[in-house]
């Protein structure tokens, strides 16, 4: 269990100093709706601040559960707070933001209506002054004096969160100890960055309502994180920097397209072989189909990360497909700076990926799309993982659902193959009419070896039956299936 700051030392943990702004309460009517024109009415003298007295509340709440009040008031005097939940803006790290701040002392965080009466008003205020959302979250979950009408307030929020999110903000939650219940499976894991401070109980399941041999490692910011749920887990003292690197990714806009990254390889031209493989053609580029295999396979060819750290100033990453799964070995993905704006990337390894690998690609190009960023994707893959558990996982459902969210992307995507380019579980990765391909690249319906078993041929034809693939990088402009050959002027396409 890490350390449980209260509402305001969490703000003032990733705000800029003196940058808080409170946001007013929003004013409940006698009909039980909520409007933000204006704080709400100060208690009387002997009313529990905030709550009995004002429009619209019933002593002990609206199920008049006995003691309701008092709890509250007794929540109030211990906390400072007028409710569970404290909302404002602020600058974290130079960009304003909403911050939605939750505090566990009173009544254990849990939501209320007059939770879900602020809840709704930040996210309002948000999206009226184009700002991003930060929910720092710590909660048990929704309030039982309330009833259904506490958990209901989970629909109000899921709402504010939906519109929010059609308006193209980006809405970033930090996960405290505990976060639990309603809150979790709203605010927490339906945010479009999950991070979580160290040590954290995070879970669906609160503590007092699991089974009694569940285990307890299981509920925690660094099991959600194994699990695909949490982007990363972030120490206290490095959340401000992190979160700020986040924002300013995040609010950039931009509807030029990313170029593609310069080859790392053997280059256009340079007459050098890469490591073990095949020494290149004219122009630098592999004299057969086999000798592209080969070349792409060599083990000393730079790999995606190389691209990644030569193309981005700085870069952040996402984590997990949301579905129970990661594959960190065959997919990474994230956002980083590019020449001063921000574009997201999406790169396959040059290992077999994974299902996960795939949907956390498919998650990552329509949070950009949703928020106008341009994606580049990084081609590196022998295939699709096609072992039996790969099965379980949902393979082909996994590389169906990232070649439809490249398809219907709106921002726009460039892809560049720097490895092996292994049948359908690279081209899913693939940008229609703007892929481009290095010299130390191929691209193939099927490895050439496959395609020989399948044929029926002897193993002594598996460099032919390449060379009648046309894997070739030249031979892909030649078919008009990618742009053309970074690095190579006389290899790209008239209409590139």
């Amino acid at each position: 269990m890490t350390d449980r700051l209260t509402a305001r030392e969490i703000v003032a943990l990733v705000a800029d100093d003196a940058t808080f702004a409170e946001l007013p309460d929003p004013v409940r009517e006698p009909t039980g709706s909520a409007t933000s024109a204006g704080p709400t009415e100060p208690a009387g003298p002997t009313e529990p601040a905030g709550f009995a007295g004002s429009a619209g509340s019933a002593p002990d709440g609206p199920l008049g559960w006995p003691g309701y009040d008092a709890a509250r008031a007794r929540a109030a005097e211990r906390t400072g707070e007028r409710e569970s939940v404290v909302c404002g803006t602020a600058l974290v790290e130079g960009v304003r933001a909403v911050l939605i701040a939750f505090e566990f002392g009173f009544l254990g965080g849990s939501l209320g209506e007059r939770t879900g009466d602020r809840l709704v008003s930040a996210y309002a205020h948000a999206r009226a002054h184009r700002l991003p959302v930060v929910p720092l979250v710590a909660t048990g979950g929704s309030r039982m004096q309330e009833g259904m009408l506490a958990l209901t307030q989970l629909q109000r929020v899921a709402r504010e969160s939906v519109l929010t999110r059609e308006a193209g903000l980006p809405q970033i939650a930090v996960v405290r100890d505990p976060t639990t219940g309603g809150g979790w499976a709203t605010l927490g894991a339906g945010a479009d960055v999950v991070l979580a401070l160290p040590g954290a109980q995070v879970g669906f399941a609160g503590s007092r309502v699991r089974p009694a041999d569940a285990d307890p490692a299981a509920y925690t910011a660094e099991a959600q994180a194994a699990a695909g749920a949490v982007d990363a887990v972030v120490p206290p003292e490095e959340l401000r920097g992190t979160l700020g690197r986040w924002l300013r990714l995040l609010t950039r806009p931009s509807t030029t397209p990313a170029a593609p990254p310069k080859p790392l390889g053997t280059g256009a031209g340079t007459g050098a072989s890469t490591g073990t493989g095949p020494a290149p053609g004219p122009a630098g580029l592999p004299a057969t189909g086999w000798d592209a295999v080969l070349r792409a396979r060599s083990p000393e060819r730079p790999r995606s990360g190389a691209y990644l750290d030569a193309y981005f100033t700085h870069r952040v990453a996402i984590d997990g497909d949301r579905c129970g799964g990661t594959d960190p070995q065959g997919m990474l993905c994230g956002f980083g700076d590019h020449e001063g704006r921000t574009v997201a990337y999406a790169a396959q390894t040059g290992t077999a990926t994974r299902p996960a690998g795939y949907r956390t690609a498919a998650r990552l190009i329509r949070l950009a799309d949703r928020l106008g960023i341009p994606v580049l994707t990084l081609v590196d893959t022998p295939g699709a993982a096609n072992d039996a558990e790969a099965e379980r996982q949902g393979a082909g459902a996994a590389i169906a659902d990232l070649f439809a969210a490249v398809a219907a992307a709106r921002t726009p995507v460039t892809t560049l193959v720097v490895g092996e380019g292994g049948s359908g579980g690279a081209l899913a990765l693939a940008a229609p009419g703007n892929t481009w391909v290095t010299p130390d690249s191929y691209f193939s319906v099927i490895a050439p070896e496959l395609a020989a078993a399948i044929l029926k041929r002897p193993p002594h034809e598996v460099e032919s039956t390449a060379d009648q693939l046309r894997v070739r990088p030249q031979d892909l402009v030649d078919l008009g299936v990618v742009r053309g050959v970074v690095g190579a002027r006389d290899r790209t396409r008239d209409d590139g």
